[in-house]
């Protein structure tokens, strides 16, 4: 780490105490772009870096809802507007008791150099709220959701701030958002990504994330004339983005053989083909059970419940060639990349934000472990939104199967500018590198025209 970047962590840290997500992103990035700070003495004297850290904008508010019992609850808010450079702020709203600032800040500032390397006009940020959807009848989701926008709404808008769905907002989340804030606006725009297909959303967006992951991986396997094909595929998770992670290794051939939830982990030594992954939508998106009813219905599998005091995660800890972590941040720790290196993943395609704790990374990149980042490998999802923003000023919708070439060329493109850029900066086969190096150049480059603002 250079004096420079050991500085600025001083000052990050002291400014953003409590904030631990907020310091691994930063330090992450800080460190890569150590190397072209070096070459580039403009950016460190225009202070690009501490302003793309700084957050533009911070808004907080509180959320008061009444329940079915006609009890008033009183939830908090946030909308992180982090860098606007290069377009519109873009970035999920995530319903979770664990949501606080710091972890905002962190997606928020990963959202923008994962947008950047969309090869999209989009800028970075992030929001949401500690309220828990799960357990909530609808109509208490609808009234939460009726007055979260009630504040946010003035804050959003199709060329101002566009959110999306993220962890606990889904269509349902959405549509009711969406629904308040044309009510408050009077006005039919593309204000939030992840619509409803009849009323504005785009196909393939539930998809992209999954497919997006997959798609990274298979670039990345192809660097060693290699494919998916008859891999076999360590999957975490089991929501959106887990499950279309699933349905589309299948589709290039290859064996998925684990999928959890917060309560434990399924591993099926046969693989969960298509019959199998039917089973887990309709039992997480529809009757929202628990990843452990799916032994119940396919007896050969084995269920085991996690142990949060654990040192490690037993789902990483089967032989595998690649893996997808697709559930949350820091799912993955030291020894847990060490079992996966231990037992032959080769690959590693990140679905979530940051899955990754920085002693996984290191473990990865000294074992030569084709390493996808997920500013990078998870990227589709915020693609495919900027493609419904592009449906939504056309008032035209595109076939799934444009969108998903559009997905699969943007995946690409991203693929090409991590190796481009580590290449560039003597790092060959580094993708943290690249991805960071790729993501922060666009945005800079903006700043610096756009001047001190």
């Amino acid at each position: 780490m250079s004096d420079y970047v050991k500085s600025l962590m001083n000052e990050v840290k002291a400014k953003n105490p409590s904030e631990p997500e907020f310091h691994q992103a930063v330090e992450e990035v800080a460190d890569s772009l150590s190397l072209v700070l070096e070459r580039h003495p403009e950016y460190r004297s225009s202070k690009i870096l501490e302003r793309v850290i700084e957050p533009e904008r911070v808004i907080m508010f509180r959320v008061p809802w009444v329940d079915d019992q006609s009890e008033v609850h009183v939830n908090r808010g946030f909308r992180i507007e982090m860098n606007s450079a290069i377009g519109p702020y873009k970035g999920g709203l995530r319903f979770h008791p664990s949501v606080n600032l710091g972890i905002l800040k962190f997606l928020a500032f990963e959202q923008v150099f994962k947008n950047s390397l969309t090869t999209l006009p989009l800028g970075g940020g992030k929001g949401g709220s500690d309220f828990d959807p799960k357990g909530k009848s609808d109509n208490e989701v609808m009234r939460f959701c009726q007055s979260f926008m009630n504040e946010l709404f003035r804050h959003v808008g199709p060329n101002t701030d566009v959110p999306a769905g993220d962890i606990g907002v889904g269509g349902r989340e959405v549509g009711f958002l969406f629904g308040q804030y044309k009510r408050l606006r009077n006005e039919f725009t593309g204000v939030l990504t992840g619509k409803g297909l009849n009323w504005g959303g785009s196909l393939i967006r539930p998809e992209a994330t999954g497919y997006g992951a997959v798609y990274f991986a298979n670039e990345m396997l192809h660097t060693k004339d290699d494919s998916l094909e008859g891999k076999s595929c360590l999957v975490s998770g089991s929501g959106n983005v887990a499950q279309f992670t699933v349905e589309k290794i299948l589709d290039l051939g290859g064996k998925v053989i684990t999928l959890s939830d917060s309560g434990g982990y399924i591993y099926d030594e046969k693989g969960i083909d298509t019959e199998k992954l039917e089973y887990v939508k309709e039992l997480k998106n529809l009757r929202r059970g628990r990843i452990k009813e799916y032994t119940e219905e396919f007896k050969d599998a084995v269920y085991t419940p996690l142990d949060a005091s654990s040192d490690h995660n037993p789902l990483w800890n089967h032989k595998g060639d690649c893996a997808f972590p697709s559930a949350t941040q820091n799912e993955i720790n030291g020894k847990d990349a060490q079992n996966l290196v231990n037992n032959g993943v080769y690959v590693i395609s990140e679905g979530a934000n940051m899955p990754t704790t920085p002693d996984g990374v290191d473990i990865f990149l000294n074992n030569d472990i084709l390493y996808g980042p997920g500013k990078a490998a998870n990227a589709g999802g915020v693609a495919v939104s900027g493609l419904e923003m592009v449906q939504n000023s056309m008032r035209l919708p595109w076939s799934r199967e444009e969108v998903d070439n559009r997905l699969h060329h943007i995946m690409k493109s991203i693929h090409k500018t991590c190796v481009e850029n580590a290449e560039r900066f003597n790092t060959p086969g580094n993708y943290v590198n690249g991805a960071n190096i790729g993501g922060f150049l666009k945005v800079a480059d903006a700043m610096l025209d756009q001047g001190v603002v």
